[in-house]
């Protein structure tokens, strides 16, 4: 495709005004406005409901029902409405507004590009990330690390494969922010030195002191890797809260419900969840506020 016709069709509606950042060796030209607006008191509450499970309310999106694009040198899977993809049902999960699965190929990635009033998080899978900002911080994330951006009243920076060879493999999450316009901040944590085996261990919360990186959001994220028929039990933080699981890989029993590579499960109206392996399985739960 021409890079003409890739940035007009990187052009997407107004109600969301957002676009995927531009690549650095090609891809669209971005746009700054991720002030995302709403007017629904309960996001992600727009699902079809899962008559699976009866005690509560749940929404389940397979790997293969996920928005996706190939442009060569990335390969993008959207859970929810992102750039091109765009699904009025799948919009965003409480204060969960994108969870987007990319592979990026080597020496590739995105120019400098804003953001603001959103809170970004990067978890490498695969290869590392050279990030640059213009707070001054520049920085290779790697597997096992985790980062993230409070946008805020706005930053600008770049992301790219740091390898020239091999494909770079990555989540970015974006959470609606409980703050507008505060100042930006960048942090970084390797959260290979905090893994705890067959258990689920906190990588990301509201508390600056708490372990992993914060957010100015009333949100809790927790991974996890798991043996097969490895049994265990999520509480939830806050009232009010759901819990989004993300598979990224194996397969797992979250509240009867079978969930494989790449399937993502929303539960909301609970206070806990029972999540079994059935099979070696790495789980990300995000736990995240249903009205913002």
């Amino acid at each position: 495709m021409k890079r003409e016709d890739f940035i007009k069709k990187g052009v997407i509606s107004s109600l969301i005004a957002m676009v995927a950042p531009s690549v650095l060796k090609a891809g669209p030209k971005p746009t700054p406005d991720e002030n995302v607006a709403s007017t629904n008191a309960n996001l992600g509450h727009n699902h079809m409901p899962n008559t699976n499970v009866k005690t509560m309310n749940t929404v389940l999106h397979k790997a293969g029902t996920r928005g996706s694009a190939d442009h060569g040198w990335l390969k993008v899977n959207h859970t929810f409405s992102f750039a091109n993809y765009q699904n009025p049902d799948r919009m965003n999960f409480g204060a969960l507004r994108v969870l987007n699965d990319d592979t990026i190929s080597g020496g590739m990635g995105f120019n400098p590009h804003p953001h603001n009033n959103m809170e970004i998080i990067t978890i490498p899978l695969e290869g590392s990330i050279k990030h640059k900002d213009n707070m001054g911080n520049s920085s290779v994330i790697a597997h096992g690390d985790v980062q993230v951006m409070s946008a805020g009243k706005g930053v600008v920076h770049s992301e790219f494969n740091a390898d020239e060879k091999d494909d770079l493999k990555l989540l970015q999450i974006w959470l609606f922010a409980n703050k507008k316009n505060v100042e930006p901040r960048y942090q970084q944590i390797p959260i290979r030195d905090i893994e705890t085996k067959n258990e689920f261990y906190q990588i990301l919360s509201p508390d600056q002191d708490d372990q992993g990186v914060w957010i100015h959001q009333n949100a809790w994220f927790h991974l996890g890797e798991f043996d097969q028929a490895k049994k265990v039990n999520y509480k939830i933080h806050a009232s009010g809260n759901g819990i989004y699981a993300f598979v990224i890989k194996g397969k797992a029993q979250i509240e009867n419900q079978s969930l494989e590579n790449r399937d993502g499960f929303g539960i909301w109206n609970t206070d806990s969840i029972t999540i079994q392996a059935e099979e070696n399985s790495k789980i990300l739960l995000m736990e995240v506020p249903m009205k913002v």
